[in-house]
């Protein structure tokens, strides 16, 4: 059988002892186990639990209190084996009580949400992504990096309706506060040649640019909200259009220079707004949620 004499008697003698169900496999946990959470202990924390959905550490704090101190990792693995672990688990309806507070755009130009993301400039003749770790074209840029010359970067400023999805972006050479300010002009002038004259908030994180008084004097009647910090998800909509830029234009594809890459932006652009299908509106671009609706053959607005 391609097996050792040993192992071939102990299937054989699991199969004369106990017939079918003995060639079924086991658990490899010890039989007995000296340090295992006692059963009186795993029984009181499954019934605060159940009655008092409490959390692990406020468990942890209570069995503390009178006398049985146990570490919360261990309750927090003793609920997860009990299938308590989450909160919907324990509630009768499979619902939360604690649900989240979620602000969603009620129309166009509801909230505008904007971003920057930085991203590394491409050298002219293109980088390692062309010629490869250890080229020629490769070491020159090393050698020019330990001369103290970099190549820099490139600050993509984006502005997302949260209601249409509509998405505006310019490549910038840097996210200092008249730079986000000329770019908001920009962005308040293209979303109004699409219907959305009228800007009620707008949404961004805490970055040095968007707390600067220019910033705060560019509102034009807006509602300036700045989310909590390190909160990311709160700025949701522009974080997952950043990353639909990065996978279907920045990374999609290798590029010989900045300038092409530049260049290329505005069609992508064009491309994402009337032609990219989104799952927002069953299928349709968002140029098709917007008070006016922009023919592709016309898209060419910059």
């Amino acid at each position: 059988m391609g097996i050792s004499r040993a192992t071939a008697s102990k299937w054989v003698n699991r199969y004369r002892r106990y017939r079918e169900i003995g060639l079924l496999d086991r658990s490899s946990a010890p039989v007995h186990q000296p340090t295992a959470t006692p059963g009186c202990v795993v029984k009181r924390v499954e019934e605060m639990r159940r009655e008092h959905k409490w959390s692990a550490s406020r468990i942890a704090f209570e069995l503390d209190a009178v006398g049985t101190p146990i570490s919360r990792r261990t309750i927090t693995r003793l609920l997860a084996e009990l299938g308590l672990n989450r909160r919907r688990f324990v509630d009768p309806n499979g619902e939360t009580n604690r649900q989240p507070q979620q602000i969603t755009a009620e129309r166009p130009g509801h909230m505008i949400h904007i971003d920057v993301k930085k991203v590394g400039r491409i050298p002219d003749g293109g980088g390692r992504r062309i010629h490869g770790r250890g080229s020629p074209q490769a070491k020159a840029v090393e050698r020019t990096k330990a001369r103290g010359s970099r190549t820099g970067y490139v600050f993509l400023h984006s502005a997302i309706d949260g209601y249409s999805r509509l998405a505006y972006t310019e490549a910038l050479p840097d996210e200092k506060a008249a730079t986000a300010v000329a770019f908001l002009d920009h962005a308040r002038a293209w979303f109004a040649a699409h219907g959305i004259t009228t800007i009620e908030r707008i949404v961004t994180d805490n970055g040095a640019c968007y707390r600067a008084h220019a910033f705060r004097d560019a509102m034009n009647g807006s509602r300036h909200q700045r989310i909590t910090p390190y909160t990311p998800r709160h700025n949701g909509k522009i974080e997952r259009y950043n990353r639909i830029l990065a996978e279907e234009f920045l990374y999609a594809r290798t590029w010989h220079s900045e300038d092409e890459r530049t260049a290329a932006l505005k069609v992508w652009n064009r491309h994402y707004n009337y032609h990219r299908p989104h799952g927002a509106h069953e299928g349709q671009p968002p140029a098709s949620a917007v008070p006016s609706r922009v023919n592709n053959v016309l898209a060419s607005y910059s």
